[in-house]
């Protein structure tokens, strides 16, 4: 009886030591390169500069029509 509880203990962890060892999800890695390139090199000021300028340049056209109503 002991021999049976031994080797079926010993069965038991073998069995338990290969399959606990083995990979079962397999990973694929996907990497995409993706090259951007940009129209214009300004930067934050310049683009702040030019919203104002063309508020301003609209204030004058207004003002410009204004006085030519009158």
């Amino acid at each position: 009886m002991k021999r049976i509880v031994l080797m079926l203990s010993i069965l038991t962890i073998t069995l338990t030591a290969f399959t606990s060892c083995r990979e079962t999800t397999t990973t694929k890695e996907v990497t995409k390169e993706v090259h951007v390139e940009k129209e214009t090199s300004e930067g934050a000021m310049e683009r702040a500069a030019k919203k104002v300028d063309s508020e301003v340049n609209k204030e004058i056209d207004k003002a410009i029509d204004k006085i030519g109503d009158e």
